[in-house]
């Protein structure tokens, strides 16, 4: 015994010893089945590993392939000629060139809105979030933070931060009557929770919008799962449904996913111009000398211009009919949302053995579980792309149905026979 004392944690937001304690062991389980750590090289939409194993890729955010673009690619490239400099490293707030007020202009006139750029959603939320907790961004009331207890960790993360400056608290999935409650207990309240979430399904926005009007609430959202993905020129699924465009709404979005390049846009409404400025200088990492660097701004302007054509809603067209294809031969809890991600659900002993087989058959489909999702409810996470072929999706119908067993269920109408 040394005498000394030892540390009691609180746990109040975050409990790591429970995370790492339970999760680890899966983690070391997909990795010795094959199913975490894989490298592989990506040739025409197939990705190969070095013993030559080659599979398609269901779980991939790039839900509108526009990732691989010759045009987002050309775009890179263009804005790394055009600006001479891949990272200008110093606070914007200090010195820019004009590549990040392009893309934010591009941005602000697609969405209708005023866009501030940031080179993660993660970043922008653990910047944005105690902001908006020590009333900064709002009207100077500090809200009794209300944080959804499925809410990304990139947003959950911001809890203590966030406890420094007001109240916070976590309430179940979707409670509109514990906000209810809330709002008329306290002057203000803030709700924070994913616009589309990363296991399938969106927020109640028509919903919310209601609460919003009637008591004030401010809504934070993320919805990188669903922007460019949803909606008219890829606004997403928060702008598209959500009738309040004003200050009561923050939404943030990554642009890695289906926007297809890399970043994240903060899509604001309504805020006075010395409301931007705070975020450029005080919201964490936003104020450090970390912007976007010059080919992701050129990739995401060409990714915009893509997004002003035709060939957005061809795009979106496609995954939509691929995501009715795959819900017509395997049902799930998510089956007939225009979401693009489906868990075919797996027990806890099962779901490894399950990823690994599937993946063998020439397909990644991960296994997701405690903590990425709630203790017993495992299963195979599968995410639709535009760019898979019917043929692929039929295949991996076939295989989930042939691993699960008793697990998976059959839609009611195969189309065609198929897996037969």
């Amino acid at each position: 015994m040394t005498g000394r004392e030892s540390i009691t944690p609180p746990h109040r937001y975050r409990d790591n010893d429970k995370a790492v304690g339970i999760g680890n062991a899966f983690w070391d389980m997909s990795e010795r089945n094959g199913l975490a750590g894989i490298v592989a090289e990506l040739d025409d939409g197939l990705l190969r590993t070095a013993d030559g194993h080659e599979f398609v890729n269901f779980t991939c955010c790039s839900y509108l392939d526009l990732d691989s673009h010759p045009e987002v690619i050309e775009g890179a490239v263009a804005a790394l000629r055009r600006f001479g400099v891949l990272d200008h490293c110093i606070p914007r707030s200090r010195v820019q060139i004009p590549a990040l007020l392009e893309l934010e202009a591009s941005l602000g006139e697609l969405w209708d809105a005023d866009v501030v750029s940031a080179i993660s959603a993660g970043v922008a939320s653990a910047g944005l979030l105690p902001l908006v907790a020590s009333g900064h961004l709002g009207d100077g009331t500090r809200p009794l933070m209300v944080f959804d207890k499925y809410c990304h960790v990139s947003m959950a993360n911001a809890k203590p931060a966030c406890a420094d400056e007001t109240e916070v608290v976590t309430c179940a999935h979707h409670d509109l009557g514990f906000l209810e409650d809330m709002c008329k207990r306290y002057e203000r309240v803030c709700y924070v929770v994913d616009g589309a979430d990363s296991l399938g399904g969106y927020a109640p926005v028509k919903e919310l919008n209601d609460l919003q009007d009637r008591y004030g609430l401010l809504v934070y959202f993320d919805d990188s799962h669903s922007v460019s993905a949803y909606g008219e020129r890829g606004m997403g699924y928060v702008r598209e449904n959500s009738r309040l465009q004003d200050a009561r709404t923050v939404t943030v979005a990554t642009l890695n996913k289906a926007f297809g390049t890399s970043g994240a846009a903060i899509v604001l409404d309504g805020f006075d111009k010395s409301v931007l400025r705070v975020i450029e200088r005080f919201a964490g990492a936003l104020s450090y000398s970390q912007p976007m660097n010059t080919a992701a701004v050129g990739a995401s302007l060409a990714s915009a211009a893509i997004h002003r054509t035709p060939e957005l809603v061809t795009r979106q067209t496609r995954l939509a009919a691929n995501i009715e294809l795959f819900d017509s031969l395997v049902r799930t809890a998510q089956s007939g949302a225009e979401f693009p991600i489906r868990v075919v659900p797996m027990g806890d002993d099962a779901v490894i053995d399950a990823g690994r087989r599937v993946f063998e058959a020439g397909f990644y489909v991960s296994p997701v579980f405690f903590p990425i999702v709630p203790r017993g409810t495992a299963g195979l996470r599968v995410m639709m792309r535009a760019g898979q072929t019917v043929d692929q999706i039929r295949s991996l119908c076939r295989v989930l149905v042939e691993v699960g067993a008793d697990a998976v269920t059959l839609a009611d109408e195969v189309p065609g026979g198929v897996l037969r």
